[in-house]
This record gives C-alpha cells, structure tokens and sequence, in this order.
C-alpha cells in the first residue's frame, strides 16, 4: 500500500510540474514557450544569442517549486518562427515575449535575460513597464562599449562557407574552465544548430544603435555577472539601476548559470522572494 502510494506521489508531482507548451504569435509568427509550476508569480526567462530555452535547464525545476516559469524561443530562434522577410529585431523579440505573457495571462513579471536576452528584457521594459515587476540581467551588455567600431564585415563573417567556424570560434571564447565538455556540447549544438540568418540577423539585431539608450530603469534589478566582468562596474550603470543588485559569480564564464546553478538559483530565488 506504502508503494503504491509512492507511486500515486510521483506521478502528481511528475504531472504538477510537466511543461505545458503553448503557441502565441506576434506577426504572424509562432512562438514557442513551455510554462512549468502554478500560481500567480510568474518568471519569464530569455536566452541569448542564437540559444534557445533549454539556456535554462538547470533553473526550471527549481524555480517552478515556487514560482510559475516560462521559457520560450525568440523568433529565428529554436522551435519558434522566424519573420517572412527574415528582420529580427530587439522589437520583435520584445513583442514575442509580450505576446507570451497575454497567453499565459498575468499582469506583472519578472523577466531575467541571459547575454542578448538582458536588452532584450530592457526593450521589453521600455515597451510595457507596467507589466515588469523586475529584471534579472545574466551577463549581458546594458550599454554599448565605448568606441565600438563594428562594421559590416563584422556580420558578414558569421554567414557563407566559414560562417559555422566563425560562430564556433566566438563560442568557445564565451566558456570557462567551469564550462564541462558536457555543457560545452550542449551549448555548441544548441549555438551551432540556429539558421545562418538568426546568426546574422539577432547580432545586427543587438548591435543596432538606435535601441542603446541612456534610460533609467526604476524596477529593482538584479545583475548575476561572470568571473571578472566590469560590465556593472561605473558610476553612469548605479544613475541608470538605482535598485540594482550586483553578484560577480566567482569561477564562471558567460554561461555562469550552467556552470553554477546552485549559486545561481539560490540569488535569484533570494531576489524573487523580495519582489513577489
């Protein structure tokens, strides 16, 4: 009877935790999204760059003890479409993340963004501010560097004959010695897998000037950030965060929350406490 009723556990909690996929569209293009756990406080987790929502498969299960998460695919990205014309843009993604939330229908989010996805969360606060209750940035950029000299080359070299070996390149400079052959693989298959046009598209996408503003973002924030970075670190970023949280994660490269997933939920959990 015990085991049986062990059993009859596993299988609710097994059921109470699936995913459940759902399929909104902005423009006419699909987006994928998967929503894990219940209730009203709700998480919207973004990937970056050429990624999709499997970036968060070390944060899912424990953040949807507590909290509703929704991951999704960008448009270009993963499992979702990509626009006729084949533009991306920070405004398009935006829109899919916003189209996203009127599905799963809550008011207010808290939406963390890894690498291209932090300004993806900051042009989706700018678009909707009431809907965001806080943002997490997972080592992104909030600014442009200072004299950025990028051109069109810079673009070019991730399309054509040697355009997977370019990404690769770039790829691997993004790991740590934290960064497993197991996750190395995962990251490469999942980086290296999206279309040569999401690869093109999604990096004009973040570096087209006309989205780098000098705004202020009055949400309380969260910055999980790699080992050494000095992306948070000037006087213009406390003027632009005044509710900024900073963590610099020791021993971690870009994909600090593969790398180091107990210290990272355990910060993030720690600031969702605060805000919900």
């Amino acid at each position: 009877m015990k085991v049986g009723w062990n059993i009859c556990m596993q299988i609710l909690t097994v059921l109470l935790f699936a995913a459940t996929l759902s399929a909104a569209t902005v423009d006419g293009i699909e987006i994928h999204s998967s929503v894990r756990g219940a209730g009203p406080e709700t998480v919207i987790l973004v990937h970056g760059w050429t990624c999709d929502e499997t970036t968060w498969k070390s944060q899912v299960p424990a953040l949807s003890k507590d909290y509703r998460v929704v991951t999704l695919d960008l448009p270009g990205h993963g499992k979702s479409g990509s626009p006729a014309e084949g533009d991306l843009s920070l405004d398009l993604f935006a829109r899919a993340i916003e189209a996203v939330r009127q599905e799963v229908n809550v008011n207010r989010v808290v939406l963390a963004g890894h690498s291209m996805g932090t300004p993806v969360v900051m042009q989706y606060a700018r678009l909707y501010p009431r809907h965001v209750a806080g943002l997490v940035f997972v080592d992104g950029m909030v600014a442009l560097p200072a004299n950025l000299n990028i051109d069109a080359s810079f673009f070019e070299q991730f399309a054509g004959p040697d355009g997977l070996k370019a990404r690769e390149v770039m790829i691997r400079g993004m790991f740590s010695s934290a960064t497993t052959p197991e996750m190395q693989k995962h990251i490469l298959e999942m980086m290296l897998g999206a279309p040569e046009g999401t690869a093109t598209g999604a990096m004009k996408a973040m570096f087209n000037p006309e989205i780098w503003k000098d705004d202020v973002f009055t949400q309380p924030v969260l910055g999980l950030y790699a080992d050494g970075s000095t992306t948070l670190k000037n006087e213009n970023v406390k003027r632009r965060f005044p509710r900024l949280d900073y963590y610099e994660m020791a021993g971690t490269g870009h994909f600090l929350m593969l790398e180091k997933p107990e210290e990272f939920n355990r910060l993030l959990l720690e600031f969702l406490a605060r805000i919900f």
